[in-house]
């Protein structure tokens, strides 16, 4: 495994040019063709050439804590704390557990894209849609009065596609609690960094880019 992460490293040197956004390491066990990922994935990443969301509102002296593999997605930049998990149950736990902290809490529930998205399961992903939506309505009633919860994707990834790609369709944004309770439909929007600027906006902070969902 450490040899494939130095061989990882050594590749994400060398992919700087032309820009490679990240490298990827998925350590498994088993034979080809039968084999099982494991926990230890490590993302190599480029560092965002902007700052983020993340770095202003970290910036402005709040709390940003990111949650399984986030870190590695964002080369680490911008967190004021990283907190790694494996599977649903545990990252649900993990934000239960520093959603006390306060502050910007980003999680990723990557099991969706990795064990039913990209292995085309329809319906080990439907059974963890409704095991993750019991956890979401919990997790409703569990907010304070001014907090607030954003629900996205960065892609697709349709069980039911043929091939193994990203399906690439258009993607939810769900936001509700503090100032987004009464949103109402937000309409189709031109970008992702509509998000990044509602969520600065939320915090106080502006970002060069994005319109800001009201």
């Amino acid at each position: 495994m450490e040899r494939l992460y130095q061989l990882c490293e050594l590749v994400r040197g060398l992919t700087l040019e032309p820009l490679v956004g990240r490298v990827i390491a998925r350590p498994f066990i088993g034979e080809s063709g039968v084999f099982e990922r494991t926990e230890n994935r490590r993302d190599f990443a480029v560092r965002p050439p902007k700052p983020t969301v993340l770095e202003l509102v970290k910036d402005a002296g709040h709390e940003v804590i990111g949650l399984g593999k986030i870190g590695d997605i964002f080369a680490h930049v911008g967190m004021t704390k990283e907190v790694k998990a494996n599977g649903h149950s545990q990252l649900w736990k993990k934000t239960r557990e520093v959603a006390a902290e306060g502050g910007l809490i980003m999680t990723n529930f990557v099991d969706f894209d990795v064990l039913y998205g990209h292995r085309r399961d329809p319906r080990g992903y439907g059974l963890a849609l409704e095991e993750w939506d019991r956890e979401l309505g919990r997790f409703l009633e569990e907010m304070l009065s001014d907090d607030a919860i954003v629900i996205t994707a960065d892609h697709g990834n349709d069980p039911t596609w043929s091939g193994t790609d990203h399906t690439r369709e258009r993607v939810p944004i769900l936001m509700t609690g503090g100032q987004f309770s009464c949103l109402g439909n937000a309409g189709l929007r031109d970008s992702f960094s509509d998000i990044g600027a509602t969520i600065g906006n939320f915090f106080g902070v502006e970002m060069d880019e994005g319109t800001v969902i009201e």
